[in-house]
Order: structure tokens, then sequence, then C-alpha cells
């Protein structure tokens, strides 16, 4: 038997399918009148939809509460022009004089941003606005304010900004993003392309994506809503009003939109707020002290499991969190605080929306039998105390970087580390290694042809000096080599 709701979601466009489909509901000019949105003796004064068949009718009033909360943003900054590698030689020179003021280029970029608190907080995308030297947003009535910039984080790709107002703004409040499903309708609202702010519709298509590629964040909401280039740091709105996420990137081979949008779900950006709220100056995820691996079909097998599912604990590190709760090596975590835990990432997320302090409970199964073990995860350890910050003229003047140790790996996520190499646990905003597009996490392990095998190695090749740097890096498993000249 097929419902009657789910007919009126398949012809809810055309007027004659809705109105036979709830007369016995509603008059007919009562509908009529809401569909029209006004005019005439039948006309009703349209409202915030309370219920699934007033959505039907449009989405105008829903859009007339939410859209005013979904601001614009503008980062500027000063880049560095590309250098010639000729620059500097005396020969050269004389032929090619070079001002100063053009070794510096004024860029702009666009985005999209959510008020998400009445004092006038604002989330958006860190992509948007990093590296900037001022950031400006634009308000739904026209009005632009500076806006300063709170926290950002690279690896969730989520900043938070602060603008002045002197009186309250519209607000979203956040959804419980846990609940959602897919099928859900939502709306996404920003400002593609610069046109001005734009609202698209459509459903959550997919939960917990991982694989996107974007960040180090790897748990986003799939929806078919269109989003484009300039919806990034826009919302995701559920049918209540709600945010449900932000939305981030496309999968696209043109640059447009193609149906498959990712949002980062809701409770992940509350979660970010509050830290922003406490004047934390990083984003700090819960630490376990336990690094994990993914089960594949093979070692699923051999575990007795169904199919691939969960996580394999691979390493505790002593004195830690994992191994004060009895957490092991050989564990497979199932599920935490009682939702599935299909991989990884899917732990990553709920360990980084988990509350410092508070006790989470895993669901383990261990040597065949499926047993609850309760650890509370803390803030991380000082593991980067012995952080040297590098300075000079040199592409990577602004870093502050570390031994890569197998505790600092874990601490940090970082996936597929080399055996040694100084890792980048900071770099300096509006620095030159920010500049050149360093970025936490990345693992030097050569510079100029020398091996680097910790901090100090590479502090002292950095002093030397060169004109031009060779640098090897590894990011997120993959080498980078890389010259610059200086």
């Amino acid at each position: 038997m097929i419902r009657r709701r789910h007919l009126v979601l398949i012809a809810g466009l055309a007027v004659g399918a809705v109105t036979a489909a709830t007369a016995e509901e509603k008059p007919l000019d009562t509908l009529l009148g809401q569909l029209r949105g006004g005019g005439g003796p039948n006309s009703v004064e349209r409202q915030v939809p309370s219920s699934a068949d007033e959505v039907r009718m449009s989405y105008a009033p829903l859009v007339r509460e939410t859209a005013p909360a979904v601001v614009n943003v503008y980062a500027t900054k000063m880049a560095r022009a590309q250098r010639s590698p000729f620059e500097g030689d005396p020969f050269f020179d004389q032929f090619f004089r070079r001002s100063p003021r053009r070794s510096l280029r004024r860029s702009s970029s666009l985005g999209s941003g959510v008020i998400v608190d009445s004092s006038g907080l604002v989330v958006t995308n860190n992509h948007v606005i990093e590296g900037a030297d001022e950031v400006r947003i634009a308000l739904h009535d026209g009005r632009e304010l500076e806006a300063e910039v709170m926290l950002r984080d690279e690896s969730v790709d989520l900043a938070i900004l602060k603008v002045e107002n002197g009186e309250a703004l519209p607000f979203l409040s956040f959804a419980d993003s846990d609940s959602m499903e897919v099928g859900d309708l939502v709306l996404a609202i920003g400002n593609p392309f610069g046109v001005g702010q734009t609202v698209t519709s459509g459903i959550v298509s997919a939960l917990a994506r991982n694989h996107v590629g974007v960040s180090d964040f790897n748990f986003f909401i799939q929806t078919d809503a269109a989003i484009n280039p300039g919806n990034s740091g826009g919302a995701l709105v559920d049918m209540e009003g709600r945010l449900a996420g932000i939305n981030t990137a496309i999968y696209s081979r043109s640059g447009g939109s193609n149906g498959i949008g990712f949002s980062i779900p809701a409770n992940m950006v509350r979660a970010f707020l509050a830290a922003a709220k406490a004047g934390e100056t990083r984003f700090e995820r819960p630490w376990l002290g336990a690094a994990f691996s993914p089960i594949t079909r093979d070692i699923a097998e051999a575990l007795g499991l169904d199919r691939p599912r969960g996580v394999l604990v691979a390493e505790v590190i002593a004195n830690s969190p994992a191994e004060v709760g009895d957490l092991r090596a050989g564990d497979a975590i199932l599920a935490m605080d009682g939702r599935p835990i299909e991989h990884p990432d899917a732990l990553g997320y709920r360990l980084a929306t988990h509350p410092i302090g508070e006790p989470a409970t895993f669901r383990v199964l261990r040597d065949g039998e499926e047993i609850d073990v309760v650890c509370t995860p803390t803030r991380a350890p000082d593991l980067s105390s012995n952080a040297i910050l590098l300075e000079g003229q040199q592409p990577l003047a602004g870093a502050n970087v570390a031994d890569l140790t197998t505790a600092l790996s874990q601490r940090m996520n970082l996936k597929g580390r080399p055996s040694s190499g100084a890792v980048i646990v900071e770099v300096s905003p509006g620095s030159i290694a920010e500049s050149y597009g360093f970025r936490t996490g990345d693992a030097i392990v050569e510079l100029n042809g020398s091996r680097i095998d910790d901090a100090t190695t590479l502090q002292r090749l950095v002093s030397e000096g060169a004109r031009f740097w060779r640098i090897a890096l590894v990011r997120e498993g993959r080498t980078f080599r890389q010259m610059f000249s200086f």
C-alpha cells in the first residue's frame, strides 16, 4: 500500500494533484490562495510551514525566516607575487627593473557564511578566508561589516568570524544532524558565482560520506541541492528552518553543480562554535591515545564479522585514556555511545563531537565476544613542547615544527606518515610559510638534498640560507617536491 502523502510528494508540483490529495483536509479556495501567495478575497497570510503538507505548497515562508541569517563573505589578501628565478642576478637586473611594490598583489575571494548567534558570530569555511588580511561580510539587507577571525581550523575546514553590529542579528539554530535521514528535504542558501543570494532545494542523498578529499574531515552530508562555487560556507537548512550543515564542496568535472554536494554536519559545527565561544585559540579534538586502521574484508572474515565494518585498534599509547579504559590493540570498535562505527573517519567524527572529559562507551569485539569499554577522552598532552619556530627569509618562515614521533602523529591524526622528519604543528597567520601553502601536518623530509631526521636538523639547514630551496614533504601519505627562489 502506498501512502497518500508519498503520492503528494511525487505530484506536488501539479496544482491539481495537490488539490485532489488534500481536498478532505482544506477547502479548495484556501489551497489556491496559499498557492497564489496572496491577492484576492481567497488569499491567506503565508506563514512558516508547520506541517509537511504546508511545505509542499511553497518554500517561501521558510526562506523568509532563514535567508536573513545567511551572509556573503569577502576575503582580501596581499599575496606575494611569483618571483623570477633570475631576480637578484646583477646581469638580468640591468634589463628588468622591478618596483618593490610589484612584489605584492591584491587578491580577493568570495564565499558565504551563516550567522549562528545573535551577537554576531558567523561560521564559514576556512578555505574561504584562509590567508586573508581583511574579511568583511555583507548582510541580507546590503550592509557590510568588518569581521574578525575568532577561530579557524584547516583540518575541519571551518572558521568562526565575529562582527560588531550594535544590535541583535538574525541567526539560525542548530539541527541535530545525527537524526537526519536519507530522503529528508533540505534547502541550500548561499551566493554562487557572486550573483547574489540564491536558494536551491533538494534532499539528503547520503550520510557519513568519507574520502571526499577536501580536508582532513571526512564525514559529510551529501545532498543534490544545487551547490556551486561561492556557496562554500553557506547554509544547508532543514524543513524546520534549522542549520543542518555548512555547504563545503561539490563533485564536479566542469566546475558547476552536478547534483553531488557535501556539507559539514551541524553537530560538528556546534562543537567548533563552542570552542570559539570558550576563547580557544585552536580547535582541540578529544584525545583517546590510540591509533586505528580500517577493517578490510579479510580482517572481517578473521574476526567473524558478517561484513567489513568498524575500526581496528592498531596501537594504544601508555597511560592514555584508551589504556586506562582497557581498550586494547586488536580490539574491533563497532559502535560509540550506541551509534554504529563503519570506518575510521566515522570514529574520528564521533570523537571530535564528543565533549572533553565525559565518558564514552565503546562497543568492542574482543576474542569473538562483544563487550562495552568505557573510556574518558581528555585534552591531548603537550606533545609539541619541543616545537621550533623557523624564521628568516625563506619559504618555511613562520612554521612551527616538531620531531615526528608516534605520539604526535596520533594526536594530529596524520595519515601515511613517514618514519622520520619534522612535522609542522602550526603555521603563523600571515607568515611566508602560509603564503606558500604549507599546512599543519605537513612532514618535511628533505631540504636541498639533505634528509631531515628531526626539527633541529631542519632548523640548522634553514639557518644556513640558500638562493634556491628544494623541499620534499609528505602530506596525507603523498610525497610532494617543490622548488622556491627567495
